[in-house]
């Protein structure tokens, strides 16, 4: 197994020959991240097909896509947000979250602060605290398709205001624990259209649940959960997916990826591992920030409802996300 990671998202023609020089090694397979560039917009359908064309060869070569697109949860917890690197803003930086929101909604603070510029030397940084046409409310409902025009920029020129004002004001909502998604890749059309795509393709498979990098600014350890309920029950934006072909991208198909023929698939024989899911129950809760790793350092959480029972090797190791205590898992060392 060879996992390829590329900020070109795998689209860029010299990474696809790189990752076909890599495929015609003699037992190596080849995974790698996979997301609509706005560079390139149409080049991850390109990218999909090559992948196919290679399995046809005989090459392992499978694109990994995601859910939903990766995107960073602004908020006045975690490690960035729009108004972090103005100046009247870093001396705010060691006070208690609800110290910070009483200054933030001091009149006089509040005019100095809107009327700032971020300074930072990094380009990146200065583009994503002011891309206000990618940035978004994501609300109770934890709305990850959200329409354009419900962006920062949208709702400003509604209402006549800077888009600062906006965003200050949604982050202070929740007593300042309100959270702003900003979509990075795989968002070009301002809907999940392009990512249906790349579920639907025979060459794809689903990851990139980011659950631990990044971990006080991305919260994607829920892209499974998201797969089975936006695709299949909740999205009204466009076509769904049916259930069986997702829960086949989640098991069988993430299993024959790496290797792992003794699971995957409800058989005799195989490893008794098993999700028990309440669809109709199934929901993700809004994400939050914990600070319980050394030296306070900060996560991000999201909670969920509606697994029932998870059983691994025949023994219940969860009961409605509650651990049993039993823990019969062990390292996987290769194919199987």
């Amino acid at each position: 197994m060879f996992q390829f990671v590329s900020d070109g998202l795998g689209t860029e023609p010299e990474e696809r020959r790189w990752i076909r020089d890599l495929a015609t090694m003699d037992g190596v397979t080849v995974t790698y991240s996979l997301a609509q560039s706005p560079r390139a917009p149409e080049a991850f359908v390109d990218a999909l097909d090559e992948a196919l064309a290679m399995r046809a060869e005989g090459l392992d070569v499978i694109p990994q896509v995601p859910s939903r697109p990766t995107g960073m949860l602004f908020g006045l917890q975690s490690s960035f947000h729009p108004f972090m690197a103005h100046p009247s803003y870093r001396p705010l930086w060691p006070l208690s979250l609800e110290e910070r929101v009483a200054t933030l909604r001091d009149p006089e603070f509040r005019a100095t602060l809107l009327a700032e510029e971020p300074r930072t030397r990094a380009v990146a940084a200065s583009h994503l605290a002011t891309n206000w046409e990618g940035m978004f409310r994501l609300g109770h409902d934890c709305d990850y398709e959200p329409a354009p025009e419900t962006s920062v920029a949208a709702v400003a020129a509604r209402e006549g205001r800077e888009p600062q004002s906006v965003v200050l004001d949604w982050l202070l909502e929740d007593d300042g624990r309100a959270l702003l998604f900003s979509p990075l890749g795989s968002y070009v059309e301002g809907n999940h259209d392009a990512i249906r795509t790349m579920l639907e393709h025979p060459a794809s498979a689903v990851g990139l649940s980011d659950g631990g990098a990044h971990c006080g600014l991305i919260c994607d350890a829920s892209f499974p959960t998201y797969l089975l309920t936006h695709w299949t029950r909740d999205r009204t934006r466009g076509a769904r997916l049916p259930l069986e072909h997702v829960v086949h991208k989640q098991t069988r198909a993430t299993a024959d990826v790496y290797g792992l023929g003794d699971r995957g698939s409800l058989e005799v024989g195989k490893r008794a591992d098993v999700n028990v899911i309440d669809l109709d129950a199934l929901r993700l809760h809004v994400p939050e920030m914990i600070f319980d790793l050394p030296a306070g350092g900060r996560r991000l959480i999201q909670p969920v409802d509606g697994y029932r029972t998870t059983v691994q090797s025949g023994e219940v190791t969860f009961v409605d996300g509650a651990a049993t205590g039993a823990r019969p898992g062990r390292v996987i060392r290769g194919r199987r």
